[in-house]
């Protein structure tokens, strides 16, 4: 009797369901570098290098805790290329009579398990991912019968099923839910920004970086320097180092962007959540242990918890109860090509410039560069959104389809008619001039509206609302927008509506086969 437990890339977590209440010694775990999974977006090099090291890391891991470990590595000879093709030799290989797996955080890789037990002839058994908080039955439950699904409501129920920032009588910890509106400071250009724990190559990872800069040289991004985190260990020690040097001042200015600081106060601890190095709630514990402690401030805390128990959970319960027909969602039928300069960085437009440099070094950016940045332009422009949402996936080295897409499509592109978002996130040259130092050094003037050395937001911001105004004059978030819209001369409207036109018609458009292959 052989069990056969395939881990997938982001299941790597010692309490993963698939590895509880089994006997090793009649168990074999397999893990799987594919080339499709590397592939069916051309994701940026730093991702598949990270994936692949922590993979491998996690193999070592397994070993030496009396784990048999099948590891199936990229230029092994027999590969397939594909998860199914794998899981069937492997078990012919161990002569497996069953195998046991958690099922994956994809809907597409959802659908290859389905498939493994019958073509490995032999039973299936597929778990729950219990990893997070909320279970797929339980988001249900929550949205049935509701008018609207927004996430703050979610969030509250979430901090009262774990406790986090709760008092004993049931109410939030500080006197309120949400402490957004203190979390919106630009910080100053001279202060010692912390920066998130660097590591070191071992022989491991040196090996991975030959691998993909050999296979996969020709992806998006940079490959070195590369000092990500890529064992549990690692993990631990980069959660330890951002509660401690980071987390008190990360709620004041996570939103705030300066150039030349690719992380300010966040972290990259959502890449170790999102594989599974680390779990939600050990995160969220060591951050609410801080302010328990004295050594974090509340507004902090609890904005860094919502971003994990709030906005990470409900995006996977929308992801769920839309897909497979969320990914091809237009509601403002937006058709235009994504601009080539999106992929090499060579724009006047400096924020988008300095973001999108980031993210080809770094394969990361924060929240605030990907929504009020990129995400902003990209709805302004009338980008075609799942070409913004296949970017997305490519760059990011926490980019996982689950969390992507919602907050692409939804949050970002507004292309779900409002399902996730009360409104689109869209904003001026003036959000970015207020939130980063961006708008000083760009050639473009953003206090001139409209012209062609005017900031380009400025006039697609106004051209976004004309074009729009049916869909969107009853949303009462947005009445003063069209208010102030209305209160312009038709002639000035139109210098707008002319500026944004002239602007959007010097777009060049990305080549094809830089997302997914042409």
């Amino acid at each position: 009797m052989t069990l056969l437990i395939p881990v997938l890339g982001d299941q790597l977590s010692p309490s993963l369901a698939s590895l509880q209440n089994v006997d090793r010694k009649t168990s074999v775990v397999l893990l799987m570098e594919v080339w499709d999974e590397a592939t069916y977006v051309r994701h940026h090099k730093k991702k598949i290098a990270f994936i692949f090291s922590a993979m491998r890391h996690f193999a070592d891991d397994l070993r030496a805790k009396g784990w048999t470990v099948d590891y199936v590595t990229l230029d092994a000879p027999e590969n397939t290329h594909g998860f199914t093709g794998e899981v069937v030799r492997a078990a012919k290989r161990h002569r497996a009579t069953r195998i046991r797996t958690v099922t994956g955080s994809e809907y597409r890789v959802c659908q290859l398990q389905q498939e493994w037990g019958k073509k490995a002839g032999i039973p299936c058994d597929i778990l729950e991912d219990d990893r997070f908080i909320c279970s797929r039955d339980e988001f249900e439950h929550w949205a049935k019968d509701r008018r609207t699904l927004r996430m703050e409501y979610f969030y509250r129920e979430m901090r009262l099923k774990t406790g986090l920032l709760m008092n004993a009588d049931g109410t939030p910890a500080g006197g309120q839910w949400n402490f957004d509106h203190d979390n919106r400071e630009k910080p100053a250009g001279r202060l010692n920004y912390p920066s998130p724990e660097r590591f070191n190559l071992d022989d491991t990872t040196t090996d991975v970086l030959k691998l993909v800069q050999h296979r996969f040289g020709d992806h998006f991004g940079e490959l070195q320097p590369f000092a990500l985190p890529v064992t549990r260990h690692q993990a631990l020690k980069a959660l330890e180092a951002f509660v401690s040097t980071s987390l008190p001042d990360f709620g004041r200015y996570q939103d705030a962007m300066m150039t030349g600081q690719d992380y300010l106060y966040h972290s990259s601890l959502s890449l170790c959540l999102n594989t599974g190095l680390l779990t939600p709630l050990e995160v969220c514990t060591a951050a609410a242990e801080a302010y328990k402690q004295g050594d974090a401030p509340i507004n902090s805390v609890e904005g860094f918890i919502r971003q994990i128990i709030g906005w990470r959970e409900y995006m996977r319960g929308m992801y769920w109860r839309d897909i497979p027909r969320f990914a091809s969602r237009n509601e403002l039928a937006a058709r235009r090509p994504l601009p080539g300069f999106f992929w090499t960085g060579q724009t006047d437009m400096n924020g988008l410039a300095q973001s999108i440099d980031q993210t080809k070094r770094e394969a990361y950016a924060h929240h605030i560069q990907r929504l009020m940045v990129l995400g902003n332009f990209a709805l302004l422009a009338g980008l075609n959104p799942q070409e913004v949402s296949d970017w997305f996936l490519v760059v990011y080295f926490d980019a996982f389809e689950w969390v992507e897409l919602p907050n692409v499509i939804g949050m970002s592109q507004f292309a779900d008619g409002g399902k996730i978002a009360s409104k689109p996130y869209v904003g001026s040259g003036a959000y970015i001039n207020r939130m980063s130092d961006y708008c000083g050094k760009c050639r473009f003037n953003v206090g001139r509206k409209t012209g062609s050395e005017a900031c380009p937001f400025n006039a697609l911001y106004w051209d976004f609302l004309a074009r729009h105004e049916t869909g969107f004059s009853h949303n009462m978030r947005m009445k003063n927008m069209y208010a102030t819209w209305h209160r312009f001369s038709r002639e000035r409207q139109q210098e707008y509506r002319s500026s944004a036109s002239a602007f959007l018609e010097t777009l060049t458009p990305a080549a094809p086969g830089w997302a997914r292959k042409a």
